[in-house]
């Protein structure tokens, strides 16, 4: 199967239970099959401003966003092959530009210390997006346990489960450990459907019969939410008036509003 470097699609999210995907799996069973890499535990880093303005408007929910990512599908040394991705959301189309690397050369060229060992046109978006930002860094290690599915008569439908998602503001380096935050209780898996049109009819009817509702979840927004965010503003997060939100509003809807008026 060959890898590939450039994606247009929707990626809708589902949270399931146990039950719930045990019924999935078993609907998908004829129509899909596990891709090369199977289940297995996938590191990321993510990429961002000193004041994390790209984890800030992920929240926000904006009609367009974007971040930078460099991932790899196990424990990442100096000299072993890393994606360098960037994904751009608009009016619900995922876009997303990957480019492979050595885990050094990822590392130096985003810095603006070494060239770029594999250039391209994706490797150009990437850079401007780097200098455009001007202060990117690494900011966050996140991980998650991955199964992703392809369909098997040959079109670009996927579904991937993730679950034990953890994530950290320390020892950033794609060739340490899992290890962090947990930011999904046990039991529950985050599925994706990620697809370039319509659902097939077998889903359909999985998703209708065990009423399982499409959600919204960012991991590094989520990340940002319930750890960044309370460590840069404190005083904001024990305000009285957070106190009083809604219990259906989010933290950080009610929060971002006394922080930007403090």
């Amino acid at each position: 199967m060959s890898t590939q470097m450039i994606f247009q699609r929707y990626e809708t999210k589902y949270m399931l239970t146990k039950e719930q995907k045990e019924r999935i799996l078993e609907a998908m069973s004829l129509h899909m099959a596990l891709d090369e890499y199977g289940r297995t535990t996938i590191r990321n880093l993510y990429y961002d401003t000193g004041d994390y303005l790209l984890a800030r408007r992920s929240i926000d929910k904006p009609e367009y966003k974007e971040k930078l990512r460099v991932r790899s599908y196990g424990p990442a040394g100096e000299k072993d092959k890393v994606f360098v991705e960037l994904k751009k959301k608009y009016d619900s189309v995922v876009y997303k530009r990957r480019l492979t690397l050595t885990a050094e050369n990822a590392r130096e060229w985003l810095a603006g210390r070494e060239d770029v060992q594999n250039e391209s046109q994706i490797a150009r978006e990437i850079a401007y997006f780097r200098d455009h930002y001007e202060t990117l860094e690494p900011r966050v290690y996140l991980s998650y346990e991955r199964e992703a599915w392809y369909d098997l008569d040959g079109s670009d439908f996927r579904i991937t489960f993730d679950e034990n998602i953890l994530a950290r503001r320390s020892r950033l380096s794609l060739a340490e450990e899992p290890g962090g935050e947990v930011l999904l209780k046990t039991g529950t898996t985050l599925m994706e459907v990620k697809c370039a049109g319509g659902y097939p009819l077998w889903l359909v009817q999985v998703l209708s019969r065990e009423h399982i509702r499409k959600t919204s979840f960012s991991k590094y927004g989520m990340f940002y939410e319930k750890v960044i965010f309370p460590e840069l503003w404190p005083a904001v997060v024990k305000s009285p008036a957070l106190s009083r939100q809604p219990e259906n509003k989010p933290v950080w809807t009610m929060s971002r509003r006394i922080a930007h008026s403090a």
